[in-house]
């Protein structure tokens, strides 16, 4: 089958951030299945061509806008320009479903393919934050429920996620829900393992922006003596807030044991988690993104908020442990009864990696994934996915 995946924002080629990552791994695994796959991305950097990956599937980079990295706001203006390119593409060869990422894609791909007949299933990634009333948010809102209400399709990367969107008016029946993955080749509980200074280390990983809630980890720190944190956090093109969590650890009296270290590239980040005691994962509303399940592939339990994406991918007793969002005393506990109990952070370790190895390898994922396709194609598009 013929699948266009649309990703103005984060192309596969960047290997930077959640939804690259996201889009690079599906589109291989779908690649692997059999299918053709090309992702179509806006230009972010002068000399990007088209052409084939290692992994199979195609990449398009559309010149829409200058040949740089934008942030969200800047890419806007140039939505039109970019929707004309597929308009003109798949009016050549059109593919037999598009799967668009984040609300922007959505609108290129519906005003693209929509009139052509072409179904179309999207992935928001992220949906307007929860709680803000300021008028972009609201403009956001309404843009997320037009896509959600032109779309064939929605595939959920969580229950909390579908919830939210049958409130934004999208039919239950209409939207199937699939987690992200996590390389399993990757990520693994044993290898290498960085060094560390204390007798114990969390490690906290994601975006570096106020929803992110490093600062709350932060706080809890106080009452974690011989404890060290590790902030590997990604800035994209501004890094509003690292200054801002180092003057709040000094505040705190723990700027002696945070570390706030950039990206961490993927070949890396696994020996950053094995080196943790526990990974620990507070946002205050939405996704964590991928930690978590990495963090469980490389055998580490968890202390997570028990927001978004969190509530289904840490199994509380189990894998980890949740604890109520923006409360630094419940980390703390938390995270304190696992560093005194060396057979439970062990337990949780095991059953992290069976979880991670049973639920969310990407060819799993790309196997569910062409499942929520199956309820918008026509028979005669209908090839088998080739087994696992």
């Amino acid at each position: 089958m013929k699948i266009a995946m649309v990703s103005e924002r984060a192309s596969p080629s960047a290997s930077l951030g959640d939804q690259s990552r996201h889009v690079a791994e599906l589109s291989a695994a779908l690649t692997r299945a059999g299918h053709d796959i090309t992702v179509y991305t806006r230009r972010d950097a002068p000399g990007r061509r088209s052409g084939p990956t290692e992994d199979g599937y195609r990449i398009v980079p559309i010149p829409a806008g200058p040949a740089r990295p934008l942030e969200t706001e800047d890419v806007l203006p140039h939505l039109g320009t970019f929707a004309a390119f597929l308009d003109d593409a798949w009016s050549a060869e059109p593919p037999d479903l598009v799967h668009a990422h984040f609300w922007m894609s959505g609108i290129t791909a519906v005003t693209a393919a929509k009139a052509m007949g072409i179904p179309i299933t999207q992935t928001f990634h992220t949906l307007a934050a929860e709680g803000r009333t300021d008028a972009a948010t609201a403009e956001r809102v309404r843009l997320e429920r037009l896509v959600g209400r032109n779309v064939a399709r929605i595939v959920a990367m969580s229950t909390v996620e579908a919830d939210e969107l049958a409130r934004l008016g999208v039919p239950r029946a209409r939207i199937s829900v699939v987690p992200g993955g996590v390389d399993l080749a990757v990520f693994t509980a044993t290898g290498v393992t960085q060094p560390r200074a204390r007798g114990y280390r969390l490690v906290s990983a994601g975006e570096l922006c106020e929803d992110s809630g490093f600062d709350i980890t932060i706080t809890a720190l106080r009452a974690l003596p011989d404890t060290e944190l590790v902030i590997a956090g990604r800035a994209g093109t501004r890094d509003t807030i690292s200054a801002a969590l180092l003057e709040h650890a000094a505040r705190h009296g723990v700027a002696d044991r945070v570390s706030l270290i950039g990206d961490v590239p993927d070949t890396d980040l696994p020996a950053l988690l094995r080196s943790a005691d526990v990974v620990v994962c507070t946002p205050r509303a939405k996704a964590a993104g991928g930690t978590p399940v990495e963090a469980m592939a490389c055998g580490v339990p968890v202390v997570a908020a028990g927001v978004g994406d969190l509530t289904d991918t840490v199994v509380d007793g189990v894998t980890g442990t949740l604890v109520p969002a923006d409360r630094p005393d419940n980390v703390a506990e938390a995270v304190r009864e696992l560093l005194l109990d060396n057979a439970l952070r062990e337990a949780y370790g095991i059953a992290g990696s069976d979880r991670a190895r049973c639920r969310y390898s990407w060819d799993r994922v790309a196997a569910d994934t062409f499942r929520a396709y199956e309820h918008v194609l026509p028979e005669p598009a209908r090839p088998a996915l080739q087994p696992e």
